[in-house]
């Protein structure tokens, strides 16, 4: 059985995504793995636990403006947010953004699949696929649910890292697709972190958390020119900018 700080990890609220890479393996013979019956009504219990958990935290901005651009529902958009901040994700999206259905890669395998099922539950769509299988597929869905309409949001240092390392498949889909990019962070007040490869933040129930956001309408007007590893360097630059990661900075962090 996968544990819990697994789920929690791995794909934590919505949008757990393997971010398409430069390379995509040729697709192998094998079929997109599928929830049973059992594990899909076994996951509704702790989907409950993180709807509740999530309406019990307070968010704030650092300026009236931030606000607004999250909060911009008329256009979709390429959301880009670190992996280790992912719980915030279905929450955010259910109090700004909920005019817009949301999309995010998933892998195509079996725990891919429970993942699939609990990001639903959370009122997150899926991709199945990853850089190893479906890569281009899904990279081609993606697309297709951007120029539909959707919001589609992207980790990427997902799903296995480094941490906080841009990888530049999240920056090709922006620039293939000309959509805006809405780039979030967070500061919390109090928080424990995950014994993982991101060290996860789960931000405690009822604690406050400051949403940091940047909206950038051409990638081309802050000087990304593409996806190569100079555009990718200035996007990490800009995210970087809004993401404080050292304990005593605001954070009761307790690892488990």
């Amino acid at each position: 059985m996968v544990e819990l700080h697994t789920v929690l990890t791995v794909g934590f609220l919505g949008m757990c995504l393997a971010v398409v890479n430069e390379d995509f393996e040729k697709p192998k013979r094998r079929l997109v793995e599928r929830l049973g019956l059992l594990p899909w009504l076994l996951l509704w219990p702790l989907a409950l636990l993180v709807r509740l958990w999530g309406w019990s935290l307070r968010f704030k901005f650092r300026s009236e403006q931030e606000a607004l651009w999250i909060g911009d529902q008329s256009v979709p958009m390429l959301v880009v947010l670190w992996h280790n901040r992912l719980f915030l994700a279905s929450e955010i999206h259910r109090r700004y953004r909920k005019q817009r259905k949301i999309f995010g890669m998933v892998s195509a395998s079996r725990d891919g699949a429970m993942l699939a099922s609990f990001f639903k539950m959370l009122g997150i769509q899926s991709i199945r696929g990853s850089r190893h299988f479906r890569g281009a597929e899904a990279l081609r869905s993606m697309l297709a649910e951007l120029k539909a309409g959707h919001d589609v949001a992207v980790t990427p240092d997902g799903s296995r890292g480094p941490c906080y390392e841009m990888k530049p498949g999240g920056l090709l889909l922006a620039r293939t697709a000309r959509s805006p990019v809405l780039l979030i962070s967070s500061k919390f007040d109090r928080a424990w972190r995950l014994k993982s490869w991101d060290q996860f933040f789960l931000p405690m129930p009822f604690s406050c958390v400051e949403l940091r956001c940047e909206l950038i309408h051409d990638l081309k007007s802050v000087g990304i020119e593409d996806a190569k590893e100079s555009g990718c360097s200035a996007l990490k630059s800009r995210l970087d900018g809004m993401t404080e990661d050292e304990l005593g900075l605001g954070v009761v962090s307790k690892n488990f």
